[in-house]
């Protein structure tokens, strides 16, 4: 058994993924690409994976991505292999269910109105500094016509009835969610799981740091506190020690912390 997990730094998108492999314990090569020096665009990566994005899991030779599909992939592959506090996913089918609501709706309702955020603070500084022939000659690289988009539109910055319309969109999912874990321990009942790595990778983790304004932990005890068990889970903090480089390279997971 071979598992590759090709990612950037531990944060949304290759935070989510890496999260189960550690807690699962599983042994995996980690290989970084470097979003800054546009990699994920690189003839190398796009061979693994024509679309052009992070992260991608390779085992042994059967490529797998999008993250909710990669983390239930993992659960197929290897239900044996799971933390201490249970299953990732739920064993019976109700349960199941109520993981893949919660996975749906922070796909459709949170990942990218957050990311168009940080995508407006953060992308823009590194698109804007590149000149113009650069620029449009990276963009000839960008394999999806909406990403292309998107990259076009960090350039010169998101409008900001599209930036209010996110707000929007991650207030009432944050509102939603503070209410549902009045109720409940975690996302999809009483054990934590993939739906609440979801949340936590996409929001949970940095809501604080880019929407001060929502003072989440003084309005939203709930998260607050579901946020912080999360975040003190060894496989949790093992996952945000990880892999945070400039420089493209391969290491070697061990499952148990070592390198």
């Amino acid at each position: 058994m071979a598992l590759r997990y090709y990612h950037a730094e531990p944060l949304a998108n290759s935070l989510k993924s890496m999260i189960p492999l550690v807690e699962k314990g599983l042994a995996y090569e980690s290989i970084y690409v470097d979003l800054h020096k546009f990699e994920q665009h690189s003839d190398w990566f796009t061979a693994i994976n024509p679309e052009g994005q992070v992260p991608v899991l390779d085992h042994d030779g059967t490529i797998v991505t999008h993250t909710t599909v990669i983390n239930e992939y993992l659960e197929d592959v290897f239900p044996d292999a799971q933390p201490a506090s249970g299953p990732l996913r739920p064993r019976d089918p109700a349960g199941a269910a109520r993981m893949r609501y919660w996975n749906k709706f922070v796909d459709e309702h949170v990942m990218n109105y957050v990311s168009m955020h940080g995508w407006h603070r953060l992308v823009r500084v590194i698109a804007s500094a590149i000149e113009d022939d650069r620029f449009e000659e990276l963009m000839s690289h960008v394999p999806l016509p909406d990403q292309r988009r998107k990259w076009m539109t960090a350039r010169s910055g998101f409008e900001q009835k599209d930036l209010d319309h996110a707000t929007g969109k991650i207030t009432y999912a944050l509102d939603k969610i503070e209410a549902h874990l009045g109720e409940n321990a975690w996302l999809a009942g009483d054990s934590y799981g993939l739906a609440d790595i979801n949340f936590y990778a996409h929001c949970g983790l940095m809501v604080d740091r880019m929407f001060p304004d929502l003072r989440v932990n003084e309005t939203r005890p709930n998260i607050a506190a579901w946020r912080d068990a999360i975040g003190d889970r060894p496989a949790v903090k093992q996952a945000l020690a990880s892999e945070d480089r400039t420089q493209p390279g391969l290491r070697t997971w061990s499952g148990d912390g070592r390198e």
